[in-house]
C-alpha cells in the first residue's frame, strides 16, 4: 500500500494548545487572586478591574480596526492585559486612571509594535510603570474604602512602611508583620497581589498545563531571597526580613504572571535562568537601595529589554554541529 507524505515547515508537532486556549487559562488562574481581592477591598476593586479590562478590549478592537486586522478580543489576550493591569493597580484608582491604563496598555505596549507575538515589553508592566511614574499620587493611595480590610488596614504597604524608615529612620520604624496574614493575603497592596497562597496556587495549575516552567519564577525568587538575605543579615535592624520581601509588594504576581510571558522572555532554559537571575537582582536591589519601595514592574521591563541579546549567546547547539579543532587540524 502506498503511503502519502505531507511535507511542511516546521515545527511538525501541535500540542492541541491556542492563543484562545493559553490566554484564557492564565485568565482562570488569576481568577482566585482576583476573587480574593474583590472581598478585601470591595466593589471599588470591582470596578477598577471592570472598567481596565474594558478600556483595554475596547482599544484591541479599536486598533485593529483601524489597522485593518482581524478583530482578536476574543482571543483572551486583551482581556489577560486588561486584568494583569488591574490586578497592579490600588483598588482607589480613580476611573480615567484605569480608562487611560487599559488603552496604554493595548495601544503603547502591544498594537504599536505590531501586536500579539511582536511586543517586546510586557503590556501592563508598560502601562503601570507609566501610570506609576506619571501619577505616583494615586498608584501609591492604598486608602480602603470598602470591602473586608475597610476599617482594619493602614494606608501603606509593608514595603512603604519599610522604605519610609529606611530613607527617614526618625519619621518611622520597621513595620511588624505578620506572617500568616502576609501569606494568606490579609493586608494593604494592589487588588491582585496581596494573597501568595492563591497566587501560588495559580501558578501551579500553569506549571501543570504546561502553559509556564519553573526556571524563571524559581530564579526570580530565589535571588530575591538571597540577596535580601544577605542585607538583612548584614542590617537586621535596618532591613526587612527575607521572608517579608516573598509575601510583599508584586513578588509573586511578577514572577509567576508577567515573567513568565511567553512573547517577552526568552527561549530556552538557559536564557530563561539568566532572565529569572536577573530580574530578581534587580528588584531586591531597588527594594533595598532604590527610590521606590517596589521594584518588581522595573526589573521584567528592564530584563524584556535584554532578552533579544540572551537569546543571541544563549543559543543551543545545533544538532549534529561539531566546532572546529583549533589550528584548522
Amino acid at each position: 500500500m502506498s503511503r502519502t507524505f505531507f511535507i511542511t515547515s516546521s515545527p511538525h508537532v501541535n500540542d492541541g494548545d491556542s492563543i484562545f486556549r493559553i490566554m484564557w487559562s492564565v485568565v482562570g488562574a488569576l481568577l482566585p487572586a482576583t476573587l480574593w481581592g474583590f472581598y478585601l477591598f470591595g466593589m471599588p476593586a470591582v470596578r477598577v478591574t471592570l472598567i481596565t479590562v474594558a478600556a483595554a478590549v475596547i482599544s484591541e478592537a479599536v486598533a485593529n480596526k483601524m489597522r485593518g486586522r482581524a478583530d482578536t478580543t476574543l482571543d483572551g489576550s486583551a482581556v489577560l492585559t486588561g486584568l494583569l493591569l488591574a490586578l497592579n493597580l490600588p483598588p482607589s484608582a480613580p476611573w480615567w486612571l484605569c480608562i487611560f491604563g487599559g488603552a496604554a496598555a493595548i495601544l503603547l505596549g502591544k498594537q504599536v509594535f505590531g501586536g500579539l507575538g511582536h511586543n517586546p515589553f510586557n503590556p501592563a508592566l508598560v502601562a503601570r510603570v507609566l501610570l506609576l511614574v506619571s501619577f505616583p499620587a494615586f498608584m501609591t493611595n492604598w486608602a480602603v474604602e470598602a470591602g473586608y480590610l475597610a476599617d482594619a488596614v493602614s494606608s501603606a504597604t509593608v514595603l512603604g512602611e519599610a522604605k519610609t524608615f529606611l530613607m527617614t529612620p526618625a519619621l518611622g520604624a520597621l513595620p511588624n508583620v505578620n506572617y500568616l496574614d502576609l501569606f494568606i493575603g490579609f493586608r494593604a497592596g494592589c487588588i491582585g497581589e496581596v494573597s501568595t497562597l492563591l497566587l501560588l496556587a495559580g501558578g501551579a495549575y500553569l506549571y501543570w498545563r504546561r502553559i509556564i516552567t519553573i526556571d524563571i519564577p524559581l530564579a526570580f525568587i530565589a535571588t530575591v531571597f538571597v540577596v535580601t538575605t544577605a542585607a538583612w543579615g548584614f542590617a537586621p535592624d535596618k532591613y526587612l526580613n527575607p521572608m517579608a520581601h516573598l509575601m510583599t509588594g508584586g513578588l509573586m504576581i511578577g514572577a509567576l504572571f508577567m515573567a513568565t510571558d511567553m512573547v517577552t522572555s526568552p527561549l530556552n532554559t538557559k536564557g530563561r535562568w539568566i532572565f529569572g537571575f536577573g530580574c530578581g537582582l534587580l528588584t531586591a536591589i531597588i527594594r533595598l537601595w532604590g527610590g521606590y519601595p517596589e521594584g518588581v514592574s522595573f526589573s521584567i521591563l528592564l530584563m524584556n529589554a535584554c532578552v533579544p541579546l540572551i537569546d543571541r549567546y544563549t543559543k543551543p547547539r545545533k544538532f549534529g554541529f561539531v566546532a572546529p579543532a583549533k589550528g584548522g587540524e
